[in-house]
């Protein structure tokens, strides 16, 4: 007979048994192939070594510039003297030890407590006023039908961010100074002229419109990167359904920008203390040091300009270690919402 005659029930029990149960193959995987349905180290090397090339300047670059310089940071618990030797990085080895005595000198000057209060109403004040403007700023452009008119907005409001925050301070100078545009035009109708840009009360108000005007338009990238993702069917079945304008965009587009809020929301917070330096030391002399004193210019008066660097690095450290507590706080907070933040759980 052309037919085997071993039953086919038969022939395929004897095959199942030369088989390992629960694997896939007829026999144990080659070296360096799959291992548990993953590939091994070697494989994924090899197959990703031309983008890990092309990774590798920019790894370089966050090495040296960003990790590195955290090893100064010793400096912090020295009186580190850059003058010991012709070297400033062998001076580090040679500067005495003197423990946490700069952190004992940072937290008995109440110039620093002033500062940080300073620097967290400064936040605050741009947190409520600031951050809502690029969310309503993209939200706007979205709703801009014509690509033409969408893409010459966005250009506007991109400009400012490219000038430097001397320019900036210039321009509201020549608009809100007391020899401005406003003060010459009440004075020629016979009204007393104002000079907003010295007046210590109001400089809260006058960074944050100076910060609004020059980085709102740069902050609705994000977003409008966002926003494009959306699915139109979404806004089309939701016009079909009866939702306004207003409802499409409290239960459509809100929606999908609250995980890209909630993560600019958390490294905002993390840069709580870090809310200005050119710009508040620009405008100094003009309203006081009182008014215009946060905790980077405490830094630069109090440490670096007179040359005490141990000083200056223990201001720093402890501006980075609350910063570091603010950001997982923040992202904690995040977390909680259902958000996934900077990381995931």
């Amino acid at each position: 007979m052309s037919h085997s005659t071993v039953p086919r029930s038969e022939t395929e029990a004897q095959t199942s048994a030369k088989t390992p149960e629960g694997s896939g193959t007829a026999g144990p995987a080659p070296r360096g192939e799959k291992v548990s349905g993953k590939l091994s180290l070697r494989l994924r090397f090899k197959r990703d070594r031309t983008l890990l090339l092309m990774t590798l300047p920019a790894v370089l670059l966050v090495l040296v510039f960003n990790y590195i310089p955290i090893l100064g940071n010793v400096v912090a618990f020295q009186d580190y003297d850059p003058y010991l030797s012709e070297n400033g990085f062998v001076a580090i080895f040679e500067s005495p030890w003197i423990g946490v005595e700069q952190f004992e000198r940072i937290f008995a000057d109440s110039a620093f407590w002033h500062a940080v209060q300073n620097t967290f109403m400064f936040f605050f004040l741009q947190l409520v006023l600031y951050f809502p403007i690029p969310i309503l700023l993209a939200l706007l452009i979205n709703s801009v039908v014509r690509p033409r008119v969408r893409a010459v907005a966005q250009a506007v409001m991109y400009l400012p961010h490219f000038f430097s925050w001397v320019l900036v301070v210039t321009v509201f100078m020549q608009i809100f100074g007391g020899a401005g545009i406003i003060a010459q035009t009440l004075r020629q109708h016979g009204y007393q002229g104002f000079d907003l840009m010295t007046n210590p009360e109001l400089f809260k108000y006058l960074v944050t419109f100076e910060t609004i005007w020059k980085d709102a338009g740069w902050g609705i990238i994000v977003f409008l990167a966002a926003l494009s993702s959306v699915s139109n069917d979404l806004y089309e079945a939701a016009a079909m359904d009866g939702a306004g304008r207003w409802r499409r965009i409290w239960h459509i587009t809100l929606p999908a920008l609250r995980p890209v809020i909630a993560l600019l929301l958390v490294l905002r917070v993390g840069d709580a203390l870090t809310v200005g330096f050119e710009q508040f030391l620009l405008q100094r002399q003009a309203v006081g040091p009182g008014a215009s004193d946060v905790l980077d210019t405490y830094v630069w008066w109090n440490g670096i300009r007179n040359q005490d660097f141990s000083y200056a690095a223990a201001a720093g450290l402890v501006k980075g270690v609350v910063g570091l507590a603010l950001v997982l706080t923040a992202n904690k907070v995040a977390h909680l919402m259902g958000e996934q933040g900077v990381y995931k759980k």
